[in-house]
């Protein structure tokens, strides 16, 4: 790696610069590229290579921010695995990506370790952290031993990509989508609109395995910021941070904020929040509601909220001046993005107020769908690409979001797909047939919920179906409540009809969003 890589030069224009503060630990940039390029070369050492897959999981710390850069500066292809998945899942992405290096805190061991009867491709399992299990080796005593010199110069191999999230798809099983190397153009048109500078200071008040919370993490310190890290969130201590480090920026999905404007007003005015200057609202469509209170409790100079996807990267940006005046809207196409709209007869949809599929052009969509060409294919219309969603614009250019993908749940900012759910409860021997969708939540957004209908000689309690779901799926994914039924409705094709069920929760909403 050249001295010309971001970090680097940080470090040397910029020897005393905050890079990195968890709690009482503190680096500087030099200190902080130091400890990238130790876990870079260790990489490197364990056979990483341009388009080596590396899955690395662990709750937000010094570490991971570390671990993410040197994956970068190594060439691999970073996959993230959410903590909070099951064994059982966990073991399906860890052999689905094909990883050769898993790197981990050792509290995610029970996560992972059966994943090591069934990923026989992987070549080493690494944990940082005390306690690491018998069968993984110690990164930290590895990285004490490797070298703090920059690795050699090891670009993306554009084939391979340089990251793969997994989202789930309606297959039920997850898909990992494959992303390239940032267009640097549109990270700068993003970084105007949003004005992002230099010295700014990011929170991370979500889980940094997400892309939106890691991409904006990324922009911060690649332009030579400071990321604090919240390892857990809590909404006090959110605003003791934000207070004690001058905090400007941060990207936050509705619950964690909800959480915060729900403390006693006093709590929060005694807190001098004036340093916020860019709060980027995303994971999850945030409720008017919550954006009201929001202004009220914080200040209206500082909410942006930016509509996107995994897939798609960042497509629309609505700045803090909208925010009361266009409720409901997602904001206008961000700079270097093109928007389409197309109708049910496959045409264009040039008029204002008329829904149609929003299909996305540009430099910073995902490349494929690991394994999975056919879906990629389906999500395409020539170069435009969509992951579903329904929306309109209004005569300003300001998109709305009047439903997503069919079948998708958005609870606390985890996208949830319920094929995989259905899945799982119909596996259970007293359950003949199950659909699975989204309910109001004022705490999550939605909630997941499961019409059911019992096998002809079926038992069971509503508990022991959730039970039986906990072991197969992580909690967030476990349906909250049931409703039984003598059938489950569909058209006349066999496609159920989800919508017919929503509705009698929905009726007082004006979309599955608000």
């Amino acid at each position: 790696m050249s001295a010309e890589d971001p970090l680097a030069a940080m470090a040397a224009a910029a020897p005393s610069k905050i890079a990195v503060v968890e709690d009482e630990r503190r680096l500087t940039y030099p200190e902080f590229n130091a400890l990238v390029n130790r876990y870079a070369n260790l990489l490197v050492e364990h056979g990483v290579r341009a388009g080596t897959k590396v899955v690395w999981c662990g709750r937000n710390s010094t570490e991971v921010v570390a671990l993410i850069s040197a994956l970068r500066k190594c060439g691999a292809v970073g996959v993230p695995l959410n903590y909070r998945l099951t064994p059982e899942e966990t073991a399906y992405v860890v052999e689905n990506a094909d990883a050769a290096l898993v790197v981990f805190d050792a509290e995610q061991a029970p996560q992972l370790e059966a994943a090591r009867t069934r990923a026989a491709g992987v070549r080493a399992w690494l944990a940082w952290g005390p306690a690491a299990p018998d069968w993984a080796s110690s990164l930290d005593a590895l990285a004490e031993r490797s070298p703090e010199t920059e690795p050699a110069a090891r670009g993306a191999d554009p084939a391979a990509g340089t990251s793969m999230f997994y989202t789930s798809g309606t297959t039920g099983k997850p898909k990992g989508v494959v992303r390239g190397e940032p267009d640097p153009a549109l990270v700068l048109g993003l970084v105007g609109e949003i004005g992002f500078e230099p010295g700014d200071v990011y929170l991370t008040t979500g889980p940094l395995y997400h892309s939106g919370p890691m991409s904006f993490m990324l922009i911060v310190q690649l332009m030579g910021g400071t990321v604090v890290v919240m390892r857990d969130f809590d909404p006090e201590r959110w605003l003791d941070l934000v207070e004690r480090h001058r905090v400007t920026t941060t990207f936050s999905a509705p619950t964690p904020i909800r959480r915060v404007v729900d403390l006693p007003e006093e709590t929060i005015r005694r807190r001098d929040l004036s340093s916020l200057r860019r709060v980027i609202a995303n994971a999850a469509p945030w409720p008017f509601e919550l954006k009201r209170r929001y202004v009220d409790r914080i200040g209206d100079g500082s909410l942006f909220e930016v509509y996107g996807s995994t897939e798609l990267g960042v497509d629309t940006v609505l700045r803090p001046e909208d925010q009361m005046r266009k409720p409901g809207s997602c904001g206008r196409a961000a700079p270097g993005v093109e928007i389409a709209l197309f109708g049910e007869d496959g045409g264009p949809v040039e008029e204002p107020h008329v829904p149609g599929d929003l299909y996305v052009r540009g430099t910073g969509t995902f490349n494929a769908y690991y394994k999975a060409e056919g879906k990629f294919q389906d999500a395409s219309r020539g170069d435009w690409l969509t992951v579903g969603d329904i929306a309109y614009r209004d005569e300003e250019g300001f998109y709305y979001i009047c439903d997503r993908r069919t079948d998708m749940i958005i609870s606390g900012g985890m996208n949830i797909y319920p094929a995989e759910i259905e899945a799982v409860l119909t596996a259970h021997p007293a359950v003949a047939d199950a659909a699975v969708f989204g309910v109001p939540s004022d705490e999550w957004g939605e909630s997941v919920h499961a019409a059911i209908v019992m096998a002809p000689d079926g038992t069971a309690t509503d508990d022991d179906l959730r039970a039986f779901c906990r072991e197969h799926l992580a909690a967030y994914k476990t349906p909250r409540g049931f409703d039984r039924l003598s059938e489950i409705p569909r058209n006349p094709s066999g496609k159920t009809l989800k919508r017919q069920l929503r509705a009698p929760y929905w009726e007082s909403r004006t979309s599955n969003l608000t």
